[in-house]
């Protein structure tokens, strides 16, 4: 009798352990597979009408896994274009994660008609050395 006390008891003190236990101490909600651009930089300079019209090649960002380089075509003031020219193809695993995030990467440039782009979900490097280089691509634009 007193061994099924002392388990009932030890039951009992986990389950209490188990539910108080906090897992995050993080007040943001859970991650949906895709995170925000980092805030802690300047702010991306959005495309203007003052911008010029024409191809304008960003600086090449290095990355933990090669260069990524972003090619945009401005016209009438808003991005019409937005190319990776450059990203990591090394590896297999490069060409499988790229060949999803760059296309996504070029969509998100045409909605957003600024650098402030969120990042692909598995491919930060990328995603990262992507707003890099269009951001450099944007500021020459506006020279």
């Amino acid at each position: 009798m007193r061994r099924i006390a002392i388990a009932a008891a030890a039951t009992v003190s986990v389950v209490v352990l188990l539910f108080s236990y906090r897992t995050s101490t993080d007040a943001t909600p859970a991650a949906t597979g895709r995170s925000q651009p980092s805030r802690t930089a300047a702010p991306p300079t959005p495309i203007t009408g003052s911008a010029g019209d024409g191809t304008f090649t960003g600086d090449a960002a290095d990355t933990r896994y090669g260069p990524v380089q972003v090619r945009i075509t401005i016209a009438g003031g808003r991005i019409t274009a937005a190319d990776a020219i450059d990203y990591p193809q090394e590896s297999g695993r490069d060409v499988r994660i790229n060949s999803a995030a760059v296309p996504e990467l070029n969509q998100e440039t045409l909605q957003a008609q600024s650098a402030q782009i969120d990042t692909v979900s598995g491919a930060t490097y990328t995603s990262e050395g992507y707003q890099q280089s269009l951001q450099s691509a944007i500021d020459q634009a506006h020279r």
